[in-house]
């Protein structure tokens, strides 16, 4: 190997080696979200500023899609919505695609509405990345689930049922019992 090739070989090693990770205790088992901070930085520091605060400690997966995602990130189980800080601009143009594993913003229509809500992709679900040319569309991919998605599975698959303005809600709550950031492994 030449003297560059091993510094970038190097280089990829530490960078992933100290990524930041976030695990999910659920009801169905630990999800492990790595952080992508250089590609979506703002979404990841609104996502960790919530894990931090305890906001996900106690939500439901409140939208269950088999074919499709698992969302939540703001509702409890008496389907009441957690309060949010103001919202994140988009961040859906950065390169990372809405591939299986892969943990995206929730949004409304408006591009810039993203809060607390996330989604983890079942399937590879390329019409989420946007188009090219406009900068208002697709969904703001983070991070990626690097264990447990044998764990988003269980969830994918539970029967869903309506709820007043909720569709796709699991009939047996799902939980995320407490989110925490895990120390960064050296």
């Amino acid at each position: 190997m030449t003297k560059i090739a091993l510094f970038l070989a190097a280089l990829l090693a530490t960078a992933s080696a100290t990524a930041q990770t976030v695990k999910l205790q659920t009801t169905e088992g630990d999800i492990r979200i790595e952080l992508n901070a250089e590609k979506a930085p703002k979404s990841v520091a609104n996502f960790l500023q919530y894990v931090k605060a305890g906001h996900y400690n106690g939500v439901i997966f409140h939208r269950v899609i088999p074919n499709f995602m698992v969302q939540t990130g703001g509702y409890d189980a008496k389907l009441n919505q957690r309060p949010t800080k103001p919202p994140i601009p988009l961040e859906a143009h950065n390169g990372l695609q809405n591939l299986r594993g892969t943990v995206a913003m929730a949004r409304t229509g408006d591009p810039n509405s993203a809060t607390s809500q996330f989604f983890i992709n079942v399937v590879d679900n390329f019409f989420l990345d946007g188009e090219p040319t406009d900068r208002r569309s697709g969904y703001a991919v983070f991070g990626q689930v690097v264990d447990g998605m044998d764990v988003v599975d269980k969830i994918r698959a539970v029967d869903t049922k309506s709820a007043g303005m909720h569709e796709n809600l699991p009939v047996k709550p799902i939980f995320i019992t407490k989110a925490l950031v895990e120390p960064a492994k050296q």
